[in-house]
């Protein structure tokens, strides 16, 4: 048994160069991106950046990683030992470093697991906690999405697009109650005969069924967590992500331009969303081109460029730095451990 763990760790663990070569593109294309789309005019605008004002957004990523160590304190409510803020702060940024590092995200969660299980948390039991911060998440998008549909229809926005970008809302918002009843009856729906098609295949019909499950699990354990607690944790998600989301906002005006704040904030959450199809770690490529031309209709090529790559740097290549140092040492700590 010991072995096994050991080879899981191992191979959990193990680097390869590909991913190496995977990490350098994606470091390399908010760089390549802001060059191709704003020239040097634009590289100048990221030089004369106000520092008072980059301070500030760098303060605000800090608040955000203690935001979520704090929510993972409060996740976990004693039962991985004595898990202070500092503690709960390496935890959680490990495990964005792999997260963050990883083509769809998928080292993250393995690295929490393990991190949770060297405190004596079982694997089972830290995916039950992976859910729940899922599950805040989905219900604070959900909120949020609901809440810029209603804005969009019933009052008189500026936005570029303007019908293109409301269609495309109550479109979501559609599919948002569309997942929810699914989710609501999956179970009948999985059992039911219709399911049984040609396409896609029983392979892929199996993987689709376990994700959506997954997902319902996640939001049944959510909301069946105490008020209090539920209420704290989504306080907490709630915090995180509108000060993460305005980190754009600042990124807009340190470079000179204007756009609305909840336009910043809708250009994230569907470029985001679009990221998820880009084979590079984090969504690097699609994220910078997805948020950029979504603010070129309101502003010059040379400040959205600008924009977009102080965004990034703060957002995402901030946590590869401040985490990677720590997933090397937990890594080194656990391979040592492990060592016959």
């Amino acid at each position: 048994m010991h072995s096994t763990n050991t080879t899981s760790r191992r191979q959990l663990l193990k680097w390869r160069p590909i991913h190496g070569v995977m990490i350098a593109l994606a470091l390399i294309a908010p760089l390549v991106l802001t060059a191709w789309l704003g020239g040097a005019e634009a590289l100048q605008r990221v030089k004369h950046f106000p520092l008072g004002l980059l301070l500030l957004m760098l303060v605000m990523a800090f608040l955000c990683w203690n935001l979520n160590a704090a929510r993972l304190r409060l996740m976990l409510g004693g039962r991985a030992g004595r898990l202070g803020q500092r503690g709960a702060l390496g935890i959680e940024l490990a495990s964005k470093f792999a997260l963050c590092a990883t083509p769809g995200g998928s080292g993250g969660l393995a690295t929490l697991l393990l991190l949770l299980a060297r405190r004596g948390f079982p694997p089972a039991k830290g995916a039950a906690v992976f859910l729940i911060d899922q599950g805040c998440d989905l219900l604070f998008f959900l909120a949020m999405l609901s809440g810029l549909v209603l804005f969009s229809v019933l009052s008189d926005t500026q936005w570029p697009h303007q019908s293109l970008v409301q269609w495309a809302l109550v479109g979501l918002a559609f599919m948002a109650t569309l997942v929810s009843v699914v989710m609501r009856y999956l179970p009948s729906l999985l059992r039911s005969p219709g399911v049984n098609t040609p396409w896609p295949s029983q392979y892929r019909r199996r993987w689709l069924a376990r994700r959506l499950l997954r997902c319902r699990h996640a939001l049944k354990v959510t909301l069946e967590l105490p008020r209090t607690t539920l209420l704290a944790m989504m306080l907490l998600t709630t915090a995180h992500w509108l000060m993460r989301y305005s980190l754009l906002y600042l990124a807009v005006l340190g470079v000179g331009g204007h756009a609305d704040w909840m336009w910043t904030f809708l250009t994230q959450m569907l470029a985001m969303a679009a990221s998820q199809l880009s084979f590079l770690p984090g969504g690097a490529g699609a994220a910078e081109v997805g948020v950029g031309g979504l603010l070129l209709p309101l502003m010059e090529r040379e400040q959205a460029a600008a924009a977009v790559l102080v965004w990034r740097l703060v957002s995402y290549h901030l946590y590869l730095a401040a985490g990677a140092p720590l997933f090397v040492l937990y890594s080194y700590r656990m391979l040592r451990r492990s060592a016959p």
